[in-house]
């Protein structure tokens, strides 16, 4: 069964947790008890409906409040195909959580109250998308009960979030729009009938078209060395093999591959899981790998199939969401964290600050960054990485910076 994972994101009240509620509800993804504990619960909040939201919003503050603060991850299976759904907070102070739930999702959902349009948060999550290349993202424009199914309302946000779009220059997205109520769940997984002006899939349906497109897109095999394994006893005193986690492409045995930094080439002998040897790996399956000679290899090196060469660097620009309440400042030092490869790295410089609004450049006040900022930064490291770039490989085109005093995770970086 495909994985597929999706991001939502929209201005508190736009309706997520409803949104995904509903559609766990709509796919028979929810427990009888579940959907009897949300029910009770709506009666005793005093609703005349079945607030779903509780069937996402998990902290006592969320559920307290109404809003989302941590992101949720949420499990379900419809037509053939498993997914996970990253349901991120809509709040400008929770900036850095939603960057960690879509960074690893392959499309984003975006929602739009019918009512208010498009707001402040809406531009950031536009600016998200481009910052993280993101290939596919969704709008819903929920609320349409609210506003009486009116098509003209509708139309209105279509085109100011299509010339949105077209503002941040990202020619490679694929825009797709729907009218939905999240609390009817009406165009979620069948056609409204209130809505019959809409030509268009419901939500689920254009999900599913996207995974099975999604999942013939290919990435480049990279294989992060983790651990060189050496036993040194009995049967096993001449063993070598390299422990990591496959990412982009499979790998298969007799595969050519070449080794970063030493350059040197070599052919996958065997390939190994726990319960014994297997003749490929898929991507994000951890296993052991042999090679048919001896290369110089340690833990934080890397695999490449011969041919799919990535680029290497000790001077690198990046963007850079600031996560920490401590400011960015030009001239610290911060461990660099890529895959397992941990270094030193000096900050030479914040070359400006994006403004979310449009995508612009700013010079940055005092030469330093805050919370939630994302900046251009240019640094320096102690040694060299191995990376692509964000929009070409997810898995080996980002890295951490962690602040050696504290230990906070403090920034999280994507390569260009």
């Amino acid at each position: 069964m495909s994985v597929y994972k999706l991001a939502t994101a929209g201005s508190v009240d736009d309706g997520k947790s409803t949104l995904i509620g509903r559609i766990l509800y709509d796919t028979g993804s929810l427990t009888e008890d579940k959907i009897q504990a949300i029910e009770q619960k709506s009666r005793v909040n005093g609703f005349d409906y079945v607030d779903f939201s509780l069937a996402t919003d998990g902290l006592v503050a969320e559920r307290e409040q109404g809003i989302t603060i941590d992101v949720a991850h949420i499990y379900f299976a419809y037509k053939g195909t498993s997914f996970i759904i990253a349901d991120t907070p809509g709040h400008a102070e929770y900036t850095r959580n939603m960057i960690t739930g879509a960074s690893t999702s392959q499309a984003s959902l975006i929602l739009v109250d019918a009512r208010n349009g498009v707001s402040e948060q809406t531009y950031r999550h536009f600016f998200i998308n481009q910052l993280l290349q993101k290939r596919r993202v969704i709008v819903c424009i929920n609320k349409m009960d609210l506003v009486d199914y009116d098509q003209d309302k509708y139309e209105d946000i279509v085109k100011y979030v299509s010339y949105l779009s077209e503002n941040f220059g990202f020619e490679n997205q694929k825009l797709d729009f729907v009218p939905v109520s999240a609390l009817k769940g009406e165009n979620l997984i069948s056609s409204s009938q209130s809505m019959h002006w809409y030509k268009g899939k419901p939500l689920m349906d254009l999900i599913l078209e996207d995974s099975k497109s999604v999942s013939r897109e290919r990435e480049a095999m990279r294989f992060p060395i983790q651990q060189v394994l050496r036993p040194k006893q009995g049967e096993f005193h001449d063993y070598r093999a390299y422990a990591g986690k496959v990412y982009g492409d499979a790998i298969r045995k007799g595969d050519s591959v070449m080794v970063y930094p030493s350059l040197q080439k070599a052919k996958v002998s065997s390939i190994h899981v726990f319960e014994g040897e297997i003749e490929h790996a898929q991507p994000n399956t951890s296993v052991s790998i042999q090679l048919d000679r001896e290369v110089n290899l340690s833990r934080g090196d890397l695999l490449v199939k011969e041919g799919e060469n990535t680029m290497v660097s000790k001077n690198i620009q990046s963007k850079l969401c600031w996560m920490d309440a401590q400011p960015l400042e030009e001239g610290k030092i911060y461990l660099f964290r890529h895959g397992p490869k941990e270094i030193k790295s000096k900050v030479i410089s914040i070359d400006g600050i994006y403004d979310i609004t449009d995508g612009s450049i700013r010079k940055a006040d005092n030469r330093v960054a805050a919370l939630n900022e994302i900046a251009l930064v240019s640094l320096k490291l102690s040694a060299e990485v191995y990376f692509d770039s964000f929009c070409e490989n997810s898995a080996n085109g980002h890295f951490v910076l962690i602040d050696p005093k504290t230990n906070n995770t403090s920034g999280l970086g994507f390569y260009q």
